[in-house]
């Protein structure tokens, strides 16, 4: 029988991508845990598993057919300013997100855009000490 091993998902997952970027591709997505082992001993790397978690951790989905809910609204990727001058961008990415009540983001301003770049639990610690 083939073992399987525990994979890595959401902000775990991208957070140890991040620590071992210097990686190649199938060592890091075995360090990731996407591989399996074989009756024979044989290790094989799953890629496309590894791959899609990831873009499933950034919050990029593949098949939106697949987890179509009957309630509610569908999410756009569209927001529109609301008449108070606030932008609401909704449970449904915040959950795909993983995000929790308490995060926090950095606002940095372009030309016709906006970044929302969230605040690294150490870098919150560092502001604290620093103040």
């Amino acid at each position: 029988m083939a073992e399987t091993a525990t994979a890595l998902r959401g902000k775990a997952l991208l957070k140890k991508a991040k620590e071992l970027a210097n990686l190649p591709r199938r060592e890091l997505a075995k360090a990731c845990g996407y591989y399996t082992t074989t009756k024979g001993g044989e290790t094989r790397v799953n890629l496309t598993d590894f791959y899609d978690a990831l873009l499933e951790a950034r919050g990029i989905a593949l098949d939106p057919e697949a987890k179509k809910s009957t309630r509610g609204r569908e999410a756009s990727y569209r927001v529109s300013v609301h008449q108070n001058g606030q932008l609401v961008i909704g449970s449904t990415y915040t959950q795909a997100m993983g995000l929790k009540p308490g995060d926090e983001f950095e606002i940095k301003l372009g030309y016709k855009h906006i970044h929302l770049i969230q605040v690294d639990e150490s870098e919150k610690d560092g502001e604290t000490e620093a103040a």
